[in-house]
């Protein structure tokens, strides 16, 4: 080959003609390697709307949703480990607490100094005082106690713990919490009859904040399996959010309705008040004879609390904010996450143990809901990982999920994370985890009931319909509706039909992740029209604070999708024949009033806001509700100046 080479060059009028054959080889391998380069990095950036990663994710997308006539609402398939999703997630290794143990157990109403603890340190002396809810905001601490090798009885579920080892030795601090004796309410559940129940069965949901259906299969895998494969439990895999954040997530599921439809509770508004009256399931519940149980973490910003008044008085039998405000001043004091050598959540799931126990052979309704993990980063969450798993095994090895409806669950998907400006966390976040499992023996029981369960969890569902499956559970009503009209809410005990839509489940397009959307170009002049009343909607909003908040501009259109309508779904009048086979459909003109999907970014601020607009082109004239704006990035202290008087409008505000 060398030898070639060298005649080549060395033949005169030959040698300009080999000088350019290398010339080409060697701009082909550079061409070659320019586009390998240029490929990978759009493979990394698909931040803009005309990126062509963008495109292909939206496709997919589009593809794997299905449009047909067999079922109205089909929600799309997304990988959970799609390599440009998984880069958002990352190996948070095992959380450590502190490796001395702490010194106090606690168990089913009692507490008592650990063995270990005096192995390590000796006599210890303890003092003890009950801690007790004062009102919303603040908690009373009782008389101290002094003790040493008793075993306590918890006179509160919670209580403030303080020993030291000798007279000159360790100290120990800390703040614990369980489901103490009561005695009211162990004579109310005593005093009840069960007969009356369609399913007298115990109520347990477990949730964590901010968790897509996806997002829990790559951080609890562990017990995502058990649950699944050996408690054959059941996902709902058309699980639809309904509106932006906790309390649209929780509000319909507990009293059945929305924000806006209860009275007015928001802080700062005329006539608001606390949300005692609201119709909670709970409440049903307890007038059934169960005992009550409601908790969640990060209390500083409650679900009825940061923006509503909260209740006046306690509104269940075992409530968890007291023990959270009260342990909240020792984080400090501990490693992340820790309470001693406790990791938080594991303290939650053992008051969750102590309910079961503290009333075993009475019925329970039990709702804890975790968020310090995922609420800002999903990666953490699989830290809860084993504890889940090991609270379930305990149940199921300890027979008390014989009788209990089991849920898993979330409010909605990542709304703050990074993967939340990416094309699937946008459809993830509209899709969050819920599931159901039911004893072993449910099925034979309520057999048309349990194949109803089963065929819903391929259809649309939504949080009003876990509020008609609460009150089926407590009394089942099979008539049937003489209005033509499906109801908002449909237990999932009854069937729900294949044409049920977002419409007939009063979701609004913004959050259907049924619907077909086509990405669009930033440049398109309606695009850019629509995104600049976005920006003039949100000035409105905060005009009367003009002083305080700056007036925002647009800096950047992130994407924007048009909404593209399905024709089955538009054309679609019903049956023709008896056996519903046979659509009959219309011939005339569709809606084409175009809906509009912007994520834009604004300026002072650099908030990220998405927004769904609708475009009436006949009198060419754009529509925004406030319902439909999410800031999905975060505003942390830049809108402290309306905090107090406005704390609807902080996402808007950024102060001057």
């Amino acid at each position: 080959m060398g030898a070639a080479w060298l005649r080549c060059f060395s033949r005169g009028w030959r040698r300009l003609r080999c000088l350019s054959l290398v010339l080409l080889l060697v701009l082909s391998v550079y061409m070659y390697l320019w586009l390998t380069v240029k490929r990978r990095s759009q493979n990394q950036d698909y931040g803009g709307t005309d990126s062509m990663y963008a495109n292909e994710v939206i496709n997919s997308l589009l593809r794997n949703q299905t449009f047909s006539r067999d079922q109205v609402c089909n929600h799309p398939y997304l990988d959970p480990f799609e390599p440009s999703i998984m880069k958002f997630y990352r190996d948070v290794g095992s959380l450590r607490c502190s490796e001395d143990g702490n010194w106090i157990k606690v168990n089913n109403g009692t507490f008592w100094i650990d063995k270990e603890a005096r192995l390590r340190h000796g006599k210890i002396s303890c003092q003890y005082a009950p801690i007790y809810r004062k009102d919303e905001d603040h908690f009373r601490v009782g008389d101290k106690k002094s003790f040493d090798n008793e075993v306590i009885s918890a006179p509160a579920d919670v209580i403030q713990v303080s020993c030291q080892s000798g007279l000159f030795g360790a100290k120990y601090s800390n703040v614990h919490t369980t489901v103490a004796y009561n005695r009211e309410v162990h004579e109310r559940v005593n005093k009840a009859s069960y007969d009356q129940l369609y399913m007298p069965l115990n109520v347990l949901m477990f949730g964590f904040d901010s968790v897509s259906r996806n997002t829990w299969l790559r951080t609890l895998p562990k017990t995502h399996k058990y649950f699944t494969e050996h408690l054959k439990g059941i996902v709902l895999k058309g699980y639809n959010i309904v509106g932006d954040g906790t309390p649209q997530a929780l509000l319909p599921i507990l009293t059945g309705q929305t924000e806006i439809e209860l009275p007015e509770a928001r802080r700062g508004k005329p006539d608001a008040k606390v949300v005692d009256g609201h119709p909670w399931i709970w409440n049903d519940f307890k007038k059934s004879g169960y005992m009550t149980q409601w908790g969640e973490d990060m209390c500083w910003i409650g679900t009825f609390n940061l923006r509503m008044l909260g209740f006046d008085k306690q509104p269940v039998d075992h409530f968890w904010r007291p023990y959270c405000q009260a342990s909240e001043g020792l984080h400090k004091y501990n490693k992340p996450f820790c309470l001693g050598s406790e990791r938080r959540h594991k303290v939650m799931m053992e008051w969750v143990k102590d309910g079961f126990q503290m009333y075993q052979n009475r019925l329970k309704f039990i709702f804890a809901f975790h968020s310090e993990y995922s609420h800002e980063d999903s990666s953490t969450l699989s830290w809860a990982d084993d504890d889940l798993l090991g609270m379930l095994k305990y149940l199921e090895e300890n027979n008390y999920l014989n009788n209990t409806m089991l849920i898993l669950m979330s409010d909605h998907g990542a709304r703050f994370h990074a993967v939340r400006e990416s094309m699937q966390g946008k459809y993830e976040e509209r899709m969050p985890y819920f599931s159901f499992r039911f004893p072993t023996w449910f099925k034979k029981k309520y057999p048309s009931e349990f194949k109803a369960f089963k065929n819903n969890a391929n259809r649309l569902t939504t949080p009003f319909d876990i509020h008609e499956t609460f009150r089926d559970m407590m009394k089942f009503e099979n008539k049937p509706s003489e209005n033509e009209k499906l109801p908002r809410g449909m237990s999932l005990f009854k069937p729900i039909p294949k044409h049920r839509s977002c419409t007939d489940a009063d979701i609004s397009p913004h959050w259907c992740a049924c619907l077909g959307w086509n990405v669009v170009s930033a440049t398109d002049p309606i695009t850019k029209r629509a995104a600049a009343s976005i920006v003039d909607f949100m000035n409105s909003l905060t005009e009367k604070f003009r002083s305080k908040c700056h007036s925002l501009s647009l800096k950047l259109i992130k994407s924007a999708m048009v909404m593209q309508s399905n024709p089955y779904i538009a054309r679609f009048l019903g049956s023709a024949d008896v056996d519903g086979r046979v659509p009959k459909e219309s011939k005339g003109a569709v809606d084409k009033s175009a809906l509009y999907q912007i994520t834009l970014q604004t300026t002072p601020g650099e908030g990220v806001f998405e927004t769904t607009v609708k475009h009436f082109a006949s009198v060419d004239k754009f529509v925004i509700s406030e319902r439909e704006i999410s800031r999905i990035n975060k505003y942390g202290s830049a809108a402290n100046c309306v905090y107090n008087d406005a704390p609807h409008l902080r996402q808007y505000c950024y102060c001057k």
